[in-house]
C-alpha cells in the first residue's frame, strides 16, 4: 500500500494521543494534513509543530485537521503534545504503517552510522479522500505557511 498524488487513499485505525483512534473516514468533508517528522521534542520537529499550533485555528478556518505522525510512543507523544500546548493529535506510527504507505522511511546517517529514518514530508488529502499534494525534504522554515497558502488557494 503506497499513495501517489489524486489516488483515493485508504488506510488502517491507528491510536492517537488523547486516547483517540485515527480513521480516516471520521474526516470525509474536511482537508486532512498528516505532516511526519522525526522525532518529538528536537529542535525541528518542535519549530515545525509549533509552526502548526500557532496556525491550527488558520487550518480549521480553511476545513483542515492536522495530524502530527511518527514512530514515536503514545507517551512520548502525549509528554509532547502537553509541553507545547498543541490541539491537534498526534499518531503514533511504532509499528510504522503510515510511514511505509506515503514512503517516508529513508536511509539516514549520524556519526557514520546509518539508520532508517523519517524524511520530514507532508501530505494533504482532500474531503473526498484523495491525496491532492505533498512535500517531501521539507525544510521547517516557512513550511506551514507554505501548506496554509495552499489550502486558502483551493477555497
Amino acid at each position: 500500500m503506497t499513495f501517489q498524488v489524486g489516488n483515493k487513499v485508504t488506510l488502517p485505525q491507528v491510536a492517537t494521543t488523547s486516547g483517540k483512534t485515527f480513521k480516516l473516514n471520521d474526516y470525509k468533508g474536511k482537508y486532512v494534513i498528516l505532516y511526519f517528522y522525526p522525532k518529538d521534542s528536537t529542535p525541528g520537529c518542535t519549530i515545525e509543530s509549533v509552526g502548526f499550533k500557532n496556525h491550527s485555528e488558520d487550518f480549521a478556518k480553511a476545513n483542515a485537521v492536522i495530524f502530527g505522525v511518527s514512530k514515536d510512543t503514545l507517551n512520548s507523544h502525549e509528554k509532547f503534545k502537553a509541553k507545547h500546548h498543541m490541539p491537534f493529535e498526534l499518531i503514533a506510527d511504532t509499528d510504522m504503517i503510515l510511514c511505509n504507505a506515503f514512503e517516508v522511511l529513508k536511509e539516514k546517517s549520524m556519526f557514520g552510522k546509518k539508520y532508517m529514518g523519517i524524511e520530514r514530508s507532508t501530505f494533504i488529502i482532500n474531503p473526498e479522500v484523495k491525496l491532492i499534494k505533498e512535500w517531501r525534504k521539507v525544510s521547517v522554515l516557512g513550511h506551514v505557511e507554505e501548506v496554509l497558502e495552499y489550502l486558502r488557494g483551493l477555497n
